[in-house]
């Protein structure tokens, strides 16, 4: 038996822009965008959501250089990715933002960058030494997360969701986040359905972090929300690529 979906657990801290918006302003701000195959735009009109990250960054003499990779999650199931390079090394501009499809060329792009010549992590091949920035250590909130939890798993629907085990260890919840981990829910209009994937991060009494990944989406038959739980983020973006392409 389905549990109604609690729209009152949680609401995100703000309202992020849609796939299409943030496409949008990438091509915006980017001086090269119209050096983009135009099936890439084609193909990105049906994206359900995106995420983006700071991949590499470096920051010397007073100039900076940073490659930031941007990534949408298609109705069919497939993902795009571009790559957007930030550098000030034009002489008296600002921040400068460029866009590539292929990584190679991002590459290329930055090995023709006037950075300092001692600059090493940028010695060619270039971008070889950059390291990816390590992602932000969960913030908890003590916040009755042991029932939190408990409401999280009553409304999952999926029959792969986290055992007993899982929830006993989860009952003992001492702190908890959430966050939205790839993007806004879009609206597709081929598609006609809407994604979002959060995290829910739980604190446990002895230190131990667990980590629970919840798909809300629309991709049922009578267009209703539904809720899906799963251990890990691998399975719960597969689920949504398998829901997306369950719409074409």
């Amino acid at each position: 038996m389905s549990v109604p979906y609690e729209t009152a657990a949680y609401e995100p801290a703000e309202s992020p822009e849609s796939p299409e918006e943030h496409l949008e302003r990438l091509l915006g701000r980017a001086l090269n965008s119209f050096e983009l195959p135009d099936e890439v735009i084609r193909r990105l009109d049906c994206a359900l959501a995106h995420d983006s990250s700071l991949h590499s960054a470096h920051h010397s003499a007073g100039l900076h250089c940073e490659t930031y990779r941007h990534t949408w999650l298609l109705a069919d199931g497939s993902a795009v990715t571009l790559w957007e390079l930030v550098h000030n090394t034009a002489p008296g501009v600002g921040a400068q933002h460029e866009v590539y499809v292929d990584k190679e060329e991002l590459h290329a792009s930055t090995a023709r960058l006037p950075l300092p010549p001692d600059t090493p992590d940028f010695e060619l091949p270039p971008l070889t030494h950059l390291s990816a920035i390590p992602e932000p250590r969960h913030v908890y909130t003590p916040d009755d997360s042991a029932d939190h939890a408990r409401r999280l798993l009553r409304r999952a629907e999926n029959p792969d969701a986290p055992d007993a085990e899982v929830a006993a260890l989860l009952a003992t919840a001492a702190a908890h986040q959430i966050t939205q981990a790839f993007g806004r829910p879009g609206r597709a209009a081929r598609a006609g359905v809407s994604f979002a994937l959060y995290e829910h991060a739980f604190l446990l009494p002895d230190g131990r972090e667990i980590s629970l990944w919840e798909v809300e989406h629309t991709a049922t038959p009578d267009g209703r929300h539904m809720c899906e739980v799963y251990t890990t983020a691998d399975a719960a973006r597969h689920a949504m690529e398998r829901r997306a392409a369950r719409q074409r």
